[in-house]
């Protein structure tokens, strides 16, 4: 076959007339041009047409008149004059033929045995012959084909290789339609690489420029099979020619970034292999698709480049002339983006397709890269860009030269990135990359250097830390010294508006890595008021370094950077600087409309301070060791910093706020646990929940028009007028909590005036709504003002003020109010929800002021020995601070007890502080149930029963978060009549059964009747399989008691004792013999000690023993009122005497239960 140069081709004129029909254009060809088309035209001509219309009448005339010139038409139409009906069935035959006996056989049926050669017969043929020879080749090649399973080969043709017939067998073809679509499908996956594959390129690219539309659509079709990567650069290259625009990115550097780098991991691997074998082949012709394309993009670049350079370097003395003349020109500004691209795309070829550039093109990558452009965003990402691809591939630069014109150009950098930030508008300069860079060469981080270019460049490349050698030599020596770094990173602007939606490298990157590296603190350099200053400069959404920047902050405070110089630490944020963050939140009259910092710098600087605290405490014992204290935040501060109202805003917008509110949450529950009380956060939810939006839609103007001095006015009318009052509070309760702030004073101030008899219980329960909502955003606050206002009045005595210090040193302050707050429910309610939250508030503080004072005895090993006991065990400030906890809680659960109590007034009136369990019990055991569920609501319906309950409530809470204080609390004891009050109303009352026998085996004698009375009361409650164990067990020790005693002991133990045992008979009636046998032994050793006294004794005896053989005989007897009431020989004071009546008593009380139960 002759070189495809020789040949010709249908132009795209030429076939775009063809395939639109136009006469005057096809009229308007060539002779050689228009024989191309002959075959098409001819058969156009004789076919009978589909369209019938006047005009293709006129077309078709004008194509008739156009063909009777031409020789070649006569041939051409004697070939569309033969049977193609016997033609297609005797070419189906010889395709059967070939394919069964292979296609060496010699044998045809279209064609009969040959007497000349190939050439000579298609010579001598007339037109149909002629054709059955042609198609009688194409099917031997097209079988050939087939057997060589796709791979190519070479086959010669006398008929289509000779010059002579070409034309005339190029119309038989025509006319045949023989139409090749597998050739990209079965094209090799490296098309340069192989004859057959230049072959395919070269016939399809043809093929494409015959027909310029479908070029793209065959280039689509490459990329798709991954075969023939030199077809879709050459069809590239072809299109790139033709497009008009220069200044604009090129189609061919948009199709190679695409394929190097798209998501498609084949189609990048398939690209960088046809770079990786063009290279490797010994020489470049310019006949290579690759060397092509690397010269296009050569030119490409050097279009764009500025006034051509000399590498040279000018003396400093030489370059002092007028700023905008210079030797260095600047890139223009329509050509920055398409230098970006080109760019990257040489990074892709380079560090993926690995591709090694000549000497021309890394010298004019240098120029470009060292270019200098105008101060748009587009030239900050040029900028970017250029400077890691010179991180990346240092080899770039290989002359002394051009290393200086490298230094000179990043000297420039820093010289210009305020000025490029400025003029913009972009927040992320390139000024920080640099900072960022010189800090991680100082820090030899190379692995982050490298993360660093590949994320600038958007690209994964192989960069080995070797070769960056070089570069931190430059950077760390003659441009960025460390000094020198820390010195400029001070006086770095800081961002303005700091927020997530600002990508690229920032100032804040830079500072974060100097603080890892302590570099302000080793040269003495202050960044205390840049970070105080971003911090204040902060927006939603949170920016993702800000809370790592504030950690490693408080680190460099707290810990030196070296042993050697403990005072090499960055300063802490002033306290007066810190208010400044909160002005107008503090206040809370215009808490919305006088915020000078947003909310997001708010609430990183209260993590700031929670943080700072944390470290501090957990630094101690390492601070104490170097001798350094540093100063802890007053307690005054954090008063005056609205915590509880900047955690409800940050739950708000957690989304935002990304991993900043869960922090925050942890740092509360460490350091402020009564902040993060779960009534509280449950209450939370239902103020501000579906209800509170309903509420607020009801909101009117006279709600918001009422002042807190109106409120005041109408407090002050409360003895003689409730309406008032009653209105504006109602009116309240539809504000939201931060708008009832600047009311909360006038509300607790006024409290102890609603303790006055005469006041509405609505106005109370009101007042109390209000509370628990204001609790929500100021609780410490808030409960300070509450103690002093329900403080008692005493006249000429002046009330002190306490302090939130006060109340978490001793937190039992909030118990020592106006004696009617105990009688007053909605104030009782809030009196305790304070005492529990101080009672957690106290814990944090002494666990904090016992790390914080730990320093100061290091040479005691935090021991203390038992003043005046040289041989005590010692005891650690732990069990000592534990000790004082334990003691407080007992005591508050003790004093709670006591109000639980009824006063000699309520006594007088009726008032029963077992009430609750006995009417329980009355309305089951009584025969008249009418009767005893009134005198029930009788006694339910008070304000002491539910105190009671609320008091209840708080202790089962106490309970449930440590089991020790209710150990604690039943070992000192309470009065008895509390334990219906407390088994009844306390749910986790049940825990006492585990040490209870503890209890009975203490040595005194009030603990053990103190142990059975309250086990008598729990077998009631819980009648439990581990209650009959422990009841079993108070039986016996009171068996065993029984012969041990002395006669004062006997009666103190039995007396209050004995009733216990009508309990557990009632809870388990297994018990009732040993019972029974314990109570007539009782009995006998009373009887032996007054037997030469009292002689009346033996007959009671002798009931007792038939009262046990014969019960039922004598349950007509223990009905009668004198063994019910016990007025039998009470006229004996003797103890043993009375002891005998309460055996015969309690023995009665036992009949008549199983007799009734029976």
């Amino acid at each position: 076959m002759t070189e495809c140069t020789s040949l010709q081709f249908v132009s795209p004129f030429a076939f775009e007339a063809m395939q639109k029909v136009d006469v005057v254009c096809l009229a308007s060809l060539s002779d050689p041009e228009l024989r191309l088309l002959l075959p098409c035209l001819v058969r156009m001509a004789l076919c009978a047409p589909a369209d019938q219309s006047q005009s293709w009448a006129q077309d078709k005339k004008l194509i008739l008149r156009l063909l009777s010139g031409v020789e070649a038409v006569n041939s051409i139409v004697a070939l569309l004059s033969v049977d193609f009906h016997a033609l297609e069935q005797d070419a189906s035959k010889e395709q059967q033929l070939r394919h069964k006996l292979g296609g060496g056989s010699g044998e045809s049926i279209l064609v009969s045995q040959l007497q000349h050669g190939l050439t000579l017969e298609f010579e001598h043929s007339d037109s149909p012959r002629r054709l059955r020879l042609v198609l009688s080749e194409l099917l031997a090649i097209m079988n050939k084909v087939s057997e060589s399973n796709g791979e190519f080969f070479f086959k010669s043709s006398e008929l289509f290789e000779s010059p002579v017939y070409l034309e005339e067998a190029a119309d038989v073809l025509c006319i045949l339609q023989a139409v090749c679509r597998g050739l990209i499908k079965n094209g090799e996956r490296q098309d340069e690489e192989s004859l057959g594959g230049r072959r395919r390129t070269d016939a399809l690219r043809f093929l494409c420029k015959m027909n310029p539309s479908q070029a793209l659509k065959v280039r689509g079709m490459v990329v798709e099979e991954c075969h023939l990567p030199g077809l879709g650069v050459a069809l590239t290259l072809d299109h790139t020619k033709n497009e008009a625009c220069e200044d604009g990115v090129s189609d061919l550097v948009c199709f190679v970034s695409g394929l190097l780098l798209g998501t498609n991991a084949k189609v990048r691997t398939w690209f960088g292999t046809f770079i990786r074998n063009g290279q490797q082949r010994k020489r470049e012709t310019s006949s290579s698709v690759l060397w092509q394309m690397r010269r296009q993009l050569l030119l490409e670049l050097m279009g764009i480049l500025p006034t051509v350079r000399s590498t040279r370097i000018v003396e400093e003395a030489d370059v002092d002339m007028e700023p905008n003349v210079s030797v260095y020109s600047g890139l223009k500004e329509e050509h920055v983006v398409k230098a970006s691209a080109l760019l990257r795309l040489y990074c892709a070829l380079m560090g993926i397709a690995g591709l090694k550039p000549t000497e021309e093109e890394a010298e004019q990558l240098l120029q470009l890269m060292t270019s200098r452009p105008p101060a748009t965003p587009a030239g900050v990402r040029f900028v970017s860009l250029s400077f890691c691809m010179l991180l990346a591939f240092s080899t770039l630069v290989s002359t002394p030269e051009q290393e200086q014109l490298m230094v000179v150009w990043l000297s420039w950098m820093i010289k210009e990135e305020a000025y490029f930030e400025s003029t913009s508008g972009v927040s992320a300069s390139f000024g920080e990359m640099l900072l960022l860079v010189a800090m991680y060469f100082h820090s030899n981080q190379l692995s982050a250097i490298i993360d660093l270019v590949c994320s600038t460049l958007g690209m994964k490349i192989v960069i080995k830390p070797s070769s960056l050698s070089r570069m931190k030599t430059i950077f760390t020596q003659e441009i960025f010294t460390e000094q020198v770094v820390t010195a400029h990173a001070v006086r770095v602007p800081v961002t303005s508006n700091l927020s997530a939606n600002i990508t690229g490298f920032l100032p804040i990157h830079c500072i974060y890595q100097l603080l890892r590296s302590r570099s302000f603190t080793k040269h003495k350099v202050s960044i205390k008021d840049w970070i105080y200053r971003q911090l204040c400069e902060t927006s939603t959404p949170l920016h993702p370094q800000l809370l790592p920047l504030i950690d490693v902050y408080i680190n460099s405070i707290l810990t030196p950077a070296s042993k050697s110089n403990p005072e090499a630490t960055n300063q802490p944020v002033t306290e007066q600087e810190i208010l400044n963050i909160f002005q107008g939140v503090i206040g809370g009259d215009n808490i919305r409309l006088n915020q000078r910092f947003s909310i997001t710098a708010q609430l990183l600087v209260l993590y700031y301070i929670l943080s700072y605290e944390e470290a501090l405490l957990a630094n101690t014992k390492t601070l104490a060791a170097m001798q350094r204290k540093p100063k802890s935040y007053s307690s005054s501060l954090m008063d005056q910093i609205p915590i509880k109202f900047l955690i409800r805003q940050a739950q708000g917008l957690q989304q935002e706020l990304g991993g900043l509110h869960s922090a925050l949450l942890r740092l509360l529950a460490t350091n402020y646990p009564h902040l993060c009380i779960v009534d509280d956060w449950i209450c939370e939810e239902e103020i501000t929940g579906t209800d509170a939006l309903l509420r607020r839609m009801l909101l009117t103007n006279n709600a918001k028009n009422h002042s807190p001095k109106q409120l005041q006015e109408a407090f002050s009318a409360v003895p003689v007028n409730n309406t008032q009052v009653m209105q504006i509070i109602e009116h309240l309760t539809l504000l939201s909590a931060s708008e009832l702030i600047p009311y909360a004073e006038v509300l607790t101030s006024n409290m102890s005036q609603l303790l006055n008899s005469g006041v509405p219980r609505r106005i109370l329960q009101t007042v109390n709504k209000l509370w628990m909502v204001l609790n929500t955003v100021m609780p410490r606050r808030l409960w300070v003002m509450t103690v002093n206002a329900l403080q008692p009045s005493i006249k000429f005595v002046r009330q002190q003020k306490y302090t939130q210090n006060d109340l978490m040193i001793d937190p039992l302050i909030v118990l020592r109010c106006d004696q009617r707050v105990h009688r007053c429910p909605p104030l009782m309610d809030i009196t305790l929800h304070m005492l529990n939250g101080y009672l957690l508030a106290s814990k944090a503080y002494l666990s904090a002021h016992l790390k914080e004072t730990e320093q100061d005895r290091p040479s005691q090993n935090n021991t203390i020995g038992l003043v005046g006991q040289t041989d005590a065990p010692e005891v650690t400030r732990e069990e000592l601070k534990n000790a004082l906890l334990a003691a407080q809680d007992s005591a508050a659960v003790q004093i709670l007890l006591e109000i639980c109590l009824p006063t000699e007034e309520e006594k007088a009136n009726g008032v029963n502080p077992d009430s609750l369990l006995r009417n329980v019990q009355s309305v089951i055991t009584t025969s008249a149930p009418n009767k005893g569920m009134e005198e029930g609501e009788d006694n339910l319906l008070c304000n002491l029963r539910e105190v009671q309950c609320l008091i209840c409530c708080l202790l089962h809470q106490m309970y449930i978060a440590d089991p020790n204080i209710a150990k604690l609390v039943h070992f000192q004891g309470y009065p008895c009549e509390l334990l219906p009050l407390t088994v009844a109303g306390i749910p986790s009352m049940h825990i006492c059964l585990d040490f209870i026998p503890e209890l009975i085996a203490q040595p005194e004698l009030e603990k053990q009747i103190f142990a059975i009375q309250l086990l008598s009361h729990l077998c009631i409650q819980y009648a439990l399989p581990k209650s009959l164990s422990v009841a079993r067990l108070a039986v016996n020790v009171m068996g065993t008691l029984l012969t041990v005693l002395t006669q004062a002991k006997r009666y103190a133990f039995f007396m209050p004792t004995l009733p216990s045992l009508v309990s557990f008979c009632r809870a388990f009636p297994p018990l009732y013999e040993d019972i029974m046998s314990l109570l007539i032994q009782i009995g006998q050793v009373c009887a032996s000690d007054v037997a030469t006294q009292t002689r009346d004794i033996d007959p009671i005896i002798t009931r007792l023993q038939q009262i046990k053989e014969k019960p039922s005989g004598w349950s007509q007897i223990c009905k009668d009122s004198s063994y019910k009431n016990g007025s039998r020989d009470t006229g004996s004071m003797d103890p043993d005497v009375q002891l005998c009546h309460c055996i015969e008593r309690t023995v009665i009380e036992i009949i008549n239960m199983s007799v009734s139960g029976i």
